[in-house]
């Protein structure tokens, strides 16, 4: 859970402002209780910086990839596709999934897992990008008069333990306020209904089964029954009445039937995730007694996590028999690619990687993982100057790519350019919406003096750019 969250009760972070709210961006007046569109990704960046700080947050490039892939084709369907939704991972067993105000959206490790057809998993998404086009996280964050930004995030931040952990949250609400903060936490019924309706529709307009949405929640009700004190976190966070399921059953059988095969990519993604699960001995057992039994639904994808297990328990030379195994019966996916240059580094062989990075980004030119992966190859076998290229040439269609950033840092670090280096780390923190540290660093950087004169000039510009955008400094007393 949330480092903020593990070392205070929610019931006092709904009043006291975090630590540094003075130099949060002031978001005005909110009590109307309503939230601009600023405002909210304003409010959802602060929070996203806390998310980032948290040990369960999982910036896996693969997985982030699909997941991107996945939410973007839903979000283009939605009522608001002008929204800059961001998609992520948590690294977390419980089957959930939640949104944050301004478009982030975060998803449990344990209901990717869970989701038998991709169908499934896009409904639970589509669902959590409908409370946030329906305006459903601003009202509840924004529910409360003259509320400052300081008590907004962490009324958020309390918003995102309830969704990751309800136990936890309920647990750490306590005092005369604990009946007030947990209606901050609920949705409304007419809310979850209303979510339910617009999740369905942007389900069918990007082309999945609508009949996901209800297979998903019938398996997670007949878990609830077999385990009644440990029901699946996305029903305590989105309860499951009968009107509510009676009703979205009536939605989906008006819809006519339609047969959806899953992006072969999602399979994958599930084997992948399944092998980062429990002690690797025992992952590569599981994967192993799957193929011997026949128990997959995609034998590919089988032998796609048994790979993975077997990296993870170092038996480099079984994995590299097995992935040429797989390589004949698996499609050209780019996480294949990933993984077998994933092996090629962990046996040592960095420059048979380098090779192979380059050939593979030749047919997977924008696959950001293996541009993360080649350029750290180019870094450690001395060729710091070829990785700045890779990493610039991908700015270019993903100029909001914070680790690019960071890639072109550590390599002007080895080539000792400090000022590139401090310009470099200060855009990725600004895209981190941690301004404040990427002032500190383009200030420490032009110390160095190392640049040329335009060099100095641009990061001078670019200081004087930052130092704008700062809030004033509230004054004391």
């Amino acid at each position: 859970m949330l480092r903020v969250l593990r070392t205070c009760a929610l019931a006092a972070a709904i009043t006291v402002p975090l630590a540094g709210a003075s130099e949060l961006p002031d978001l005005g007046d909110v009590s109307r209780g309503v939230l601009s569109t600023v405002q909210e990704r304003q409010l959802g960046m602060e929070v996203m910086r806390e998310v980032r700080n948290d040990r369960n947050f999982l910036d896996d490039a693969e997985l982030n990839a699909y997941l991107a892939n996945l939410g973007y084709r839903l979000a283009a369907n939605s009522p608001d596709a002008r929204i800059p939704f961001e998609f992520f991972v948590m690294n977390d067993p419980m089957i959930n999934a939640f949104a944050l105000p301004g478009g982030f959206i975060g998803v449990h490790t344990g209901l990717m897992a869970t989701a038998q057809t991709e169908s499934e998993l896009a409904a639970v998404i589509a669902h959590e990008i409908a409370h946030v086009t329906q305006g459903h996280i601003a009202r509840l964050v924004a529910n409360q008069q003259q509320a400052q930004v300081g008590s907004i995030v962490a009324m958020a931040l309390a918003l995102l333990a309830a969704r990751s952990n309800p136990q936890l949250a309920q647990g750490a609400i306590i005092g005369a306020q604990a009946a007030v903060v947990q209606s901050q936490l609920n949705f409304t019924r007419d809310m979850e209904r209303d979510a339910d309706r617009v999740g369905l529709s942007i389900l069918e307009r990007s082309g999945f089964d609508v009949r996901g949405m209800s297979s998903f929640f019938e398996r997670l009700q007949r878990s609830t029954r077999n385990f009644e004190t440990s029901a699946p976190a996305y029903l305590r966070t989105h309860p499951m009445t009968t009107e509510r399921i009676a009703d979205a059953l009536n939605r989906i059988d008006s819809l006519p039937y339609r047969q959806v095969r899953d992006d072969p990519e999602f399979q994958f993604v599930r084997t992948r995730l399944i092998a980062m699960q429990g002690s690797p001995r025992d992952a590569v057992q599981s994967f192993e007694n799957g193929l011997r039994q026949g128990a997959f639904v995609n034998e590919a994808a089988q032998r796609f996590g048994l790979v993975h297990a077997l990296m993870r328990n170092r038996e480099y030379a079984r994995a590299q028999k097995e992935l040429r195994t797989l390589r004949p019966m698996a499609p050209r996916l780019p996480l294949i690619d990933a993984l077998e240059g994933d092996l090629l580094i962990a046996t040592g062989n960095l420059k048979g990687a380098a090779v192979f990075y380059q050939a593979a980004l030749q047919e997977h030119p924008r696959y950001r993982a293996l541009v993360y992966d080649y350029a750290d190859v180019l870094i450690r076998t001395g060729q710091a100057q070829a990785a700045i290229k890779v990493a610039a040439d991908a700015l270019q269609y993903y100029p909001s790519d914070h680790r690019l950033f960071f890639v072109q840092a550590r390599a002007y670090s080895e080539l000792g350019r400090m000022l590139s280096q401090g310009r470099a780390q200060a855009e990725a923190n600004v895209l981190l919406g941690n301004r404040a540290l990427a002032i500190e660093q383009l200030q420490n950087a032009l110390r160095a003096g190392d640049g040329d004169f335009f060099e100095l000039s641009s990061a001078e510009s670019r200081l004087r750019e930052l130092r704008a955008l700062q809030p004033p400094r509230k004054g004391k007393g």
